[in-house]
């Protein structure tokens, strides 16, 4: 088991969940912890588990189950 703790404010921090995850159930368990106030857990497919204190929380952005990564330079 690893343990990483970040003591300097990240940027944002990309988590990757399972595809079965359900997005309503998914805002609704993030809306609740961070009423809590407390600390926002999630764990990612792999099964890593990450903690966030609440009040460094700025935004959550739920994606799609097949969201696609686009790269390279594009024109309208």
């Amino acid at each position: 088991m690893d343990v990483r703790i970040g003591v300097m404010r990240a940027k944002e921090l990309d988590i990757e969940l399972a595809d079965d995850v359900d997005r309503d159930e998914l805002a609704t368990s993030i809306e609740s912890q961070l009423a809590d106030g407390k600390v926002l857990w999630l764990t990612d497919r792999k099964g890593r588990r990450y903690g966030v204190p609440a009040a460094s929380v700025a935004y959550v952005e739920i994606g799609g189950p097949h969201d696609e990564r686009r790269v390279g330079f594009g024109g309208p």
